[in-house]
């Protein structure tokens, strides 16, 4: 059995984590968050140890070190901007690191923690689920080997945020790395991991609440279009009172995987403790894409472009929503 901690615990992502922990017959042994609305802990590892500062969480994994070996693996599910430094910090206690997506916002972090990981001989995992997930594994098998064409596929993605969003870290660019990174990094990694490397990479929009453009990759042609303004949601949706669309088609034909999320993380934390888990290069291309998105001046609607792209922009404008922060 493997000794766990946990920062981030508070987060909406650390109970799928605690319950991998669990499910994988393992201990939490103590977690911190800076707020402490973490009763979900009960329903898990009541008697695990928690703080809410992390001179004293890191004190008290000193002293489980010194009487009993400390921790075998930290989980980070805090903010994206700090994955690096909680990385870092679960490298020095002498652990194994598992982290949720994005691992890092830009691709030079990535060279400076392999430096960290060789240093303190341990091992840095990312959560990279879709990549388990059945239908998208069916669709691995499918367009492994060599294709004759490339494929067109259309990505689409809108997931409703109420205004909290945008007083929250998620709203703060420089914090979430923005629409693309914070609810598109693990579609980009499912599609180069399906279609191949980047080779072409354009942004038609990005703004606060959207963003669209067109990836070729070596495998497929991709136009995608990701929103967490409801006012994006094609009407169905909205008539049906939806909050979520996901939508992901190619080949004249809709590929479901809108379900089958619920045990994906135990899934990631059984490969990594058997040791076939997803390292730090594997994160990297799509890390590497979406800061290119980031930072890329969008070219408007030219080219390939998404088919809600037009309609996010004319029907539903920028100023449809604001950012609203007082």
């Amino acid at each position: 059995m493997s000794s766990f901690g946990l920062v981030g615990a508070s987060g909406y992502i650390a109970p799928r984590h605690m319950r991998a922990i669990r499910d994988t017959g393992n201990e939490l042994v103590a977690a911190m968050d800076p707020f402490d609305s973490v009763g979900i802990m009960d329903s898990f590892f009541p008697k695990a140890a928690f703080f809410t500062e992390i001179e004293r969480f890191d004190r008290h994994l000193a002293k489980l070190r010194k009487e009993s070996g400390g921790i075998d693996f930290l989980s980070v599910c805090t903010p994206n901007y700090l994955h690096d430094s909680h990385i870092r910090f679960g490298l020095r206690q002498h652990a194994d690191v598992i982290c949720e997506k994005p691992l890092v916002l830009n691709p030079w972090n990535v060279d400076a923690l392999e430096e960290v990981e060789s240093e303190f001989s341990r091992k840095i995992y990312n959560i990279l689920q879709l990549r388990l997930h059945p239908s998208v594994v069916g669709l691995k098998e499918k367009y492994s080997g060599s294709m004759d064409k490339k494929i067109d596929v259309d990505l689409t993605y809108i997931t409703s945020r109420g205004n909290w969003y945008y007083t929250s870290w998620k709203g703060d660019s420089r914090k979430s790395g923005g629409v693309a990174t914070n609810i598109g990094i693990h579609f980009f990694d499912m599609l180069i991991w399906l279609f191949g490397p980047v080779q072409e990479n354009i942004v038609h929009i990005s703004s606060h609440d959207r963003a669209s453009g067109f990836i070729e990759l070596e495998n497929a042609r991709v136009r995608w279009f990701l929103s967490i303004n409801e006012e994006n949601l094609p009407e169905q949706a909205r008539v049906e009172g939806k909050k979520t669309y996901r939508s992901f088609k190619g080949e004249g034909e809709e590929w479901e995987f809108s379900g089958g999320f619920e045990d994906l993380h135990t899934l990631s934390y059984k490969k990594i403790l058997d040791g076939a888990g997803f390292h730090l290069n594997e994160a990297r291309p799509s890390i590497e894409l979406v800061h290119d998105i980031r930072y890329q001046k969008p070219k408007g609607l030219s080219g390939d472009y998404h088919p809600l792209a037009k309609l996010a922009l004319s029907e539903h404008p920028f100023g449809g929503r604001k950012r609203e922060i007082e």
